[in-house]
Parts: C-alpha cells; structure tokens; sequence
C-alpha cells in the first residue's frame, strides 16, 4: 500500500505541480503586493480618490450595499492581470519566439495503401510498410 503511494508521489508530473503551485503561490503574493503598494495608490492619484473605495456604499430601501470592497477587488484584479500579462507572458512569448523557435514541419503526404500521413521523401511508410514512389522535392530554383 505504501509502495504504491511512494511510487505516485515520485512521478514526475505530481512533483512538477507542487512546486508549480508553491511557486504560484509565492508569486501571487509578490504581485498582490506590488498592485497594493503602488498600483492602486497610483491610480487614486490619477482619479483624485485616496486608491482605497472600501468606505463607498449605497443606500436602497434601507439596505447597504457596499460597492467599494468590490471595486476594490475589481481594480485589483485588472491591476494584477495587466502586471503579470506585460511583466510575465509577453517578456516570455517573445523570449520563446526569439531563443527556441518552432522548426518547420516536414511536408506529408498520404500513403496510398493505408492512407497514413508519411513524408514527402519517404520510400516505405512506417505504418504498413508498403513501398512508396518518393515524391521529387522541388528545391524552387
């Protein structure tokens, strides 16, 4: 029964998450804190409000509804999204479009027996292993 509980906490994917959601988690604190320390105060400058809306509520029919705590967590949560798109997936999109860039797929064609996807230069496909004529790649010159 251990053994079996050993083994599924040593793959691989199980381990790769935990530290995904540790570090996740430990980034979620960085940006929440710097939304709150600078982001938020800044846009009140801009509007003219302190950056805290917690104190705005609204008085209908003798019941309170208090909006502030929700534009609060409104704006917080376009404040994060904006800082972890153009901080995080846009430094890395272009990263990964500059240092690992996609290498071009060979061109296929269908086998005619099976009607597998097999090479354009293949002689025998992979599938059936029937023989193949191999098509004459122009080289465009």
């Amino acid at each position: 029964m251990l053994k079996g509980f050993r083994d599924f906490m040593m793959r691989g994917n199980v381990v790769d998450m935990a530290v995904g959601v540790v570090i996740g988690a430990a980034f979620t604190a960085v940006v929440s804190g710097f939304v709150s320390a600078f982001l938020t105060p800044l846009l009140g400058v801009v509007i003219g409000a302190a950056g805290d809306f917690s104190s705005y509520k609204a008085t209908i029919a003798h019941v309170t509804f208090p909006y502030g705590q929700f534009l609060n967590v409104l704006i917080a949560f376009f404040m994060t999204a904006a800082v972890l798109y153009f901080c995080v997936v846009l430094p890395v999109t272009k990263a990964t479009a500059r240092y690992l860039p996609k290498k071009p797929k060979a061109a296929k064609r269908p086998c005619p027996e099976c009607l597998t996807e097999i090479p354009e230069a293949a002689r025998r496909c992979s599938a059936c292993t029937a023989h193949v004529e191999p098509l004459t790649v122009s080289t465009g010159a």
